[in-house]
């Protein structure tokens, strides 16, 4: 589910960074000719890939055809030529009177980085071959280097002050412009450059250990804990790994249907490393300091600045009141786990943190058959892509269609390449699917922006390159791949940034697509989720792949409803997890220890008990890329559902409601303010309260399956 823009943090640092964009004359591109080498997406999804004869005989083009990325080699090519193109345009900026163009300017500055940063960060981690990898990460360090520069290039910054300094000339740019010159300003502002010079040089310093310290404390949410075996019930004990006369934890084992497993684990896993805490505390305090340092109150006023919800404050206010919605259905639900804990273990039957995985799964196979193996067969990969193929043709007049790579192209023989075409305007852009397990592959399914959309000088558009990276299994001799419905879920969600990054066309690179607030930009994804749980989509593609069948009414009926059942309890696990975020960035010092704080707010807001000796705040990896901006699901879920149940739920496939869709969200990548983007399309600007019920409703039980019902 994680949506990456990669090197931001770079960007961030000197100004060119992962800001916003509003759609501009480059919104539509010019129709481009139909390719014969397109053929239909659910075909190509549910065949092997074949060997070609040109891929012995024809000439090697490159990683996403970039001629260098033949060879690991290139990435030096790359840099080295991004570097010097770096130099030219900062001497271009720095020398340009104040105007338009020194926005565009600075822009094609953040693209010129950007297009070896995103693609090296996809790289270092996607690709198989270790040479290639460490290429990538060394071209990764290298731009690194620059971006350090320009944070301590007072004369870039002043040419960009000069212009927001000039208030006629900026009252008449476009609003696009206007914003995107404020985005870089502010990107600039957060890295200190604007602050005398000794305060500049604690403020780099600090960027650099606030990196160093997140990589350090993300390396250290997934380590393993080790526990001497005898301590542990000899009957559990095969149930980890082993070094010696060690258990190896390496994980919650949340769905062990032994009790005794998840507490072990979780007792074991979650026990405190005081290196880890150390880490944690140091990154919480360079954090609050970085932010004081350049006028910032707390870190998460200064996270939240241009976010749907604004501040600190409004997150709190947002979560508080959730959390009072929530809390009778949460201990209704916490009630229904500790009846089937106490009907299958009777002699201990307390809930405790480590029960609701296990128990709701329980609950949901007892109550509603959906046996994941009943649903597989009707969702074949090919019928899936297919599905998302008919929704976008019918929603925004857009087609996948399959594209043979060239030689070199790709990084695995499995990853397919898809051509996203509108009926009259054309190639819109590409999208790298690499679906498929492997070994060394992350576990995480991801959206990698590879390049971004932009006006270039000569009037043509840069299309947009994006990576969807899934884990699905690979066909069998006698099969296709087949999805679980989680798995399908997920595709849609994936498949919504895509489209994002597709139709997000900006004039400008630095807020194409995704490119947007954090709390912004899972609308779009979590907003398919809402269409793949519907049944008049799910109809159009879901087919047994032998037969031909389609899946029966009542079985999406069963499987939407299951989706409820302890969904509350759910949804206030993660209202605690968003509060404990504010809070770890909220006002400094902190009055307590973070283990204390994490017991208060656990107490408070999540109801289950602390357990004595455990640190869950030091596995929570979202820390680093979610620092204050935790919420962001919960608020983004809030918008998508609303966009749902006013824009679609009537019809999933209208047309009209699709293209304003598109006009009024997708359009402007980050460009626009993100409430006025919501406000454009629900016509009202949502309260606090609204999002709140928007998601307490979707608790209700029939919500998705109404039309269903009532057909």
């Amino acid at each position: 589910m994680l949506l990456v823009d990669g090197m931001r943090y770079a960007r961030r640092l000197c100004g060119l960074g992962a800001g916003a964009a509003l759609r501009g004359p480059a919104g539509r591109s010019r129709a481009r000719g139909v390719s014969t080498s397109w053929s239909p997406v659910g075909a190509a999804f549910n065949v092997k890939p074949q060997g070609r004869l040109w891929d012995l005989l024809g000439e090697r083009r490159g990683l996403f055809g970039v001629p260098e990325l033949s060879s690991p080699e290139g990435f030096h090519v790359a840099q080295k030529e991004a570097l010097r193109k770096t130099e030219q345009l900062v001497e271009r900026a720095c020398s340009t009177p104040p105007g338009p163009q020194t926005v565009l300017i600075f822009d094609e500055l953040s693209d010129c980085l950007c297009r070896v940063a995103d693609l090296a960060d996809f790289v270092k981690i996607g690709h198989p071959e270790p040479a290639f990898r460490e290429a990538a990460e060394e071209a990764c360090r290298s731009i690194g280097t620059m971006v350090e520069k320009l944070n301590t290039n007072v004369e870039l910054y002043q040419s960009l002050q000069k212009l927001l300094d000039d208030k006629k000339l900026m009252d008449s740019l476009d609003a696009e412009t206007r914003r995107v010159a404020e985005l870089f300003m502010f990107d600039f502002e957060i890295s200190g450059i604007h602050l005398d010079e000794e305060k500049r040089r604690r403020a780099v310093d600090l960027n650099v250990k606030i990196l160093d310290l997140s990589s350090t404390f993300l390396m250290g949410t997934n380590f393993p804990n080790k526990i001497q075996k005898h301590l542990l019930p000899e009957h559990i004990q095969h149930h980890f790994a082993r070094d010696g006369s060690y258990a190896v934890i390496d994980g919650l084992h949340a769905e062990a249907s032994d009790d005794l497993v998840r507490e072990a684990a979780y007792k074991v896993f979650l026990y405190p490393s005081a290196g880890q805490l150390r880490c944690l505390e140091e990154l919480l305090s360079s954090r609050d300091l970085l932010a004081n340092l350049v006028g910032y109150s707390t870190f998460s006023h200064r996270a939240l600045q241009g976010t749907i919800a604004q501040t600190p404050e409004t997150v709190m206010q947002f979560l508080e009141k959730l959390s009072d919605k929530l809390s009778e259905r949460t201990a209704k639900d916490f009630e229904m786990m500790k009846g089937m804990k106490m009907k299958l273990n009777p002699q201990n039957s307390e809930l405790m943190p480590w029960d609701p995985p296990y128990y709701s799964g329980v609950i949901r196979a007892e109550r509603y058959n959906i046996e994941p193996s009943l649903y597989c067969p009707f969702f074949s990969l090919g019928a899936c892509m297919e599905g998302l193929n008919i929704l976008f043709n019918k929603l925004l007049g857009i087609t996948l269609y399959a594209e043979q790579p060239a030689k070199g192209e790709v990084w695995c023989d499995d990853v397919r390449k898809l051509a996203v075409v509108h009926e009259s305007e054309g190639l819109l852009g590409y999208i790298y699917c690499d679906f498929f397990q492997r070994a060394n592959k992350p576990h995480q399914d991801c959206h990698f922006t590879i390049r971004g959309g932009r006006l270039k000088e000569d009037g043509s558009y840069q299309l947009p390159v994006v990576v969807l990276m899934l884990n699905l299994p690979h066909p069998s001799r006698n099969a296709p791949t087949l999805l679980t419905p989680g798995m399908m879920e997920n595709l849609f969600h994936e498949m919504g940034h895509a489209m994002h990054s597709m139709l997000g066309r900006t004039r400008y690179q630095h807020v194409t697509g995704t490119r947007c607030p954090t709390d912004f930009a899972e609308v779009p994804s979590i907003l398919m989720e809402y269409f793949s749980n519907d049944y008049r989509v799910v109809n159009q593609f879901a087919r047994h792949y032998q037969t031909g069948q389609p899946l029966p009414k009542a079985m999406v009926s069963r499987l939407c409803e299951s989706k409820k059942v302890c969904a509350a309890a759910e949804m206030q696990l993660q209202v605690f997890y968003a509060v404990l975020d504010q809070i770890y960035h909220g006002q400094h010092p902190l009055r307590k220890s973070t283990t204390d704080i994490l017991m208060e707010t656990q107490e408070q807001f999540y109801g289950l008990p602390y357990v004595p000796d455990t640190a869950w705040q030091l596995r929570f990896s979202h820390l680093v890329g979610y620092g204050a901006k935790y919420y962001s699901y919960l608020m983004s879920r809030a918008v998508a559902s609303m966009v749902w149940k006013e824009c679609f739920l009537q019809d999933p496939f209208n047309r009209a409601a699709g293209e304003r869709y598109r006009r009024e969200m997708l359009a402007h990548g980050g460009g626009k303010k993100p409430m006025l983007m919501v406000q454009g399309m629900l016509q009202k600007c949502p309260s606090i309260d609204d999002l709140v019920d928007a998601l307490v409703s979707d608790l209700n039980l029939d919500f998705e399956t109404f039309f269903m019902d009532s057909q």
